[in-house]
């Protein structure tokens, strides 16, 4: 298990839900924080809760490759290096393919494809300096796919390919590569959704067990960070989460899709309307922090 005291690890979606969690964590285990994030009240706000003498903060756009360039940059200058980076920053849209507004797909590929590369690319020459470890955080969504968050589903499951792939590129520098896949958690992304959507709620309760189960924020903080001591190539939240990775090729055959079909057919034009009469594809957060 490799101890926290005195690293330096450089978090993106910093300022609330997984992100600030982990942080808080990380902090009483004695690592330095580096923190990036749009909303700079709560990145402020954290900052002065965790102790601002071991936390530095940075009001950056991951889709903006020079603003984590510069964030990168400042770690290392305040904290002498990067031992450990979080790609977390995520989000998500609302409605089926048909019905989706396509700049909203656009905004969730930029943000969670492009932003995690922008996250390796920023900060992998300190990591590597460090023998450091990166973790990708992806999802059950790369395994099980919901019916009307496909931009979610994709940008997922592409960033999962993303970490397998710098694995093998990075490991004989010395630095461990993971990814993370979370089942439902009680974040601000489910909790909007859930108020948005109605039926987002009744689809959720209609997946099969255990998909239709959520987890809090706090254990999924705890199997962050213990995977982080650990070095560990996938995190599993909960821990039942992993058997979809194996089941993955069977969720995409006639068999593996029925139990969803019936409850998708009843409920996704539901969600469509429910999208329509909301004027947006995502959350009303993050409407507008993609308009600042």
């Amino acid at each position: 298990m490799m101890s926290l005291q005195g690293k330096v690890v450089f978090i993106t979606g910093g300022a609330r839900g997984i992100g600030a969690e982990v942080a808080r964590r990380l902090r009483n285990k004695g690592a330095k924080l580096v923190l990036t994030d749009l909303d700079k009240a709560e990145l402020t706000a954290l900052a002065a809760e965790l102790g601002d003498d071991r936390v530095l903060t940075a009001v950056a756009d991951v889709r903006d490759l020079p603003a984590m360039q510069a964030a990168a940059a400042e770690a290392v200058e305040r904290f002498g290096g990067i031992d450990v980076v979080v790609a977390n920053a995520g989000i998500a849209s609302y409605g089926s393919v048909l019905q989706v507004d396509p700049e909203a797909v656009r905004r969730v590929l930029d943000v969670n494809v492009l932003g995690v590369f922008h996250t390796v690319r920023a900060t992998l020459p300190a990591v590597i300096e460090r023998r450091g470890y990166v973790l990708i955080v992806s999802s059950l969504a790369a395994y099980a796919a919901p019916p009307g968050w496909a931009p979610y589903n994709a940008s997922k499951a592409g960033v999962e390919i993303l970490a397998n792939t710098l694995r093998l590129e990075v490991a004989h520098r010395g630095v461990g590569v993971g990814s993370a896949h979370m089942s439902w958690i009680d974040t601000a992304l489910v909790r909007d959704t859930e108020a948005d959507l109605p039926s987002f709620g009744e689809l959720l309760a209609k997946l099969p067990w255990p998909l239709n189960k959520t987890t809090t924020v706090d254990k999924c903080a705890e199997a962050f960070v213990k995977g982080i001591e650990g070095r560990n190539r996938r995190i599993y939240c909960p821990r039942w989460a992993g058997l979809f990775r194996w089941l993955k090729p069977v969720l995409s055959t006639e068999v593996g899709e029925l139990p969803i079909r019936k409850t998708t057919a009843e409920l996704l034009p539901r969600m469509d309307a429910e999208v329509g009469a909301l004027g947006r594809s995502t959350s009303a957060y993050n409407d507008d922090l993609g308009k600042s």
